[in-house]
């Protein structure tokens, strides 16, 4: 783990000792709730970096609700081809603009986050002389701190006896621990809700995606409440902290791309609204047709301006004079041969 995720290790744990540095000098340093705010700010300066990837994840999502009808179209036709149905599919993104993975990309970055807090958080135990870039007394003044009475580095289901160890029992991590995770609960109950309900009715189309999206809704709280018995305290204030930011962060976003979308839709009925309009009983005439008027007008004019140009014919008369060459009628032929068979 130390060697996997050593390149976002020591990152991680200096944007943590900055922010306990900076609340560690008001509050003091040993206080727990210097290193509550220290996690929350580790957590928000995270996500500010991730903010623009946020931003193009939920710009795509809107694309992607935009033509859902024909992917929905492309799923139907190529059922029984699922290679022909990605090709078509990649193509019909391309066209739109929309990279699939950029609206992963925000939460598959968080992953690598969360198992480095994770990580730092675990190293912090009676007798180390260091912790990534905390030296010893920076891992003793965490080891001090607490919130009532419950350590941040441990977790309710911890052994008793490791709990005395760091100076807790059961009962105080309980009382700081469950009201942690129903509030991380509750935040990700309506962060996901909010999430579904901005979900347009195409975007829903495919009954898979609408009932996974409802089941995940109300799953994820019930996970945040399991796991939070097996997690240490300082890991619960870093996912309360996270999910806060997320539902504030989505109604902060979804307004934004709102009046985006507005601003597009009233640029395109402006648009509409100074395009040159008929006359008012005048049938509109297409462009190709009006093309091809024009075109037939230059051929007729070009044609009247030859016909006026006197034409000599090929045994030097004119045009209006009589020629000697016997004209070739195949109708006064054939009368005059079915005349001769009735003679005979």
């Amino acid at each position: 783990m130390e060697s996997f995720f050593s390149f976002i290790l020591y990152p991680v744990s200096a944007i943590l000792w900055f922010w306990h540095k900076v609340f560690g000098s008001v509050l003091g340093e040993d206080n727990g709730f210097a290193w509550a705010l220290a996690v929350f700010f580790l957590v928000f300066t995270l996500r500010v970096v991730l903010l623009k990837p946020a931003i193009s994840q939920m710009r795509a999502g809107r694309k992607m609700a935009k033509f859902a009808p024909q992917i929905q179209k492309l799923r139907e036709k190529y059922k029984n081809d699922r290679q022909r149905m990605a090709q078509e599919m990649q193509k019909l993104q391309s066209e739109h603009g929309v990279n699939p993975l950029g609206g992963c990309l925000p939460a598959l970055l968080q992953i690598p986050v969360f198992l480095s807090l994770f990580h730092v958080l675990r190293n912090f135990h009676p007798g180390a002389q260091s912790n990534f870039i905390f030296d010893k007394a920076g891992v003793d003044s965490f080891i001090n701190a607490s919130i009532f009475g419950a350590k941040l580095s441990n977790w309710i289901t911890q052994p008793a006896d490791q709990l005395a160890l760091f100076g807790t029992d059961r009962t105080s991590m309980m009382i700081v621990g469950i009201p942690l995770m129903l509030i991380a609960s509750v935040a990700t109950f309506f962060t996901m809700r909010l999430s579904v309900k901005k979900q347009t009715d195409a975007a829903m189309a495919n009954p898979q995606s609408a009932v996974m999206a409802k089941f995940m809704m109300y799953i994820a709280p019930i996970g945040a409440i399991i796991s939070g018995w097996f997690l240490p305290i300082a890991v619960l204030l870093y996912w309360l902290a996270n999910n806060v930011w997320t539902l504030g962060q989505q109604h902060f976003l979804t307004k934004k791309i709102d009046r985006e979308q507005e601003a597009e839709k009233a640029k395109e009925i402006e648009a509409k609204k100074s395009a040159p309009r008929p006359k008012p009983g005048q049938k509109p005439v297409r462009q190709d047709a009006k093309d091809g008027e024009e075109e037939t007008a230059s051929t007729a004019t070009t044609a009247t301006a030859t016909s006026d140009k006197p034409a000599k014919s090929n045994n030097g008369q004119r045009p209006g004079g009589k020629s000697n060459v016997k004209k070739n009628r195949p109708g006064k032929t054939a009368a005059s041969a079915k005349k001769g068979k009735k003679r005979r």
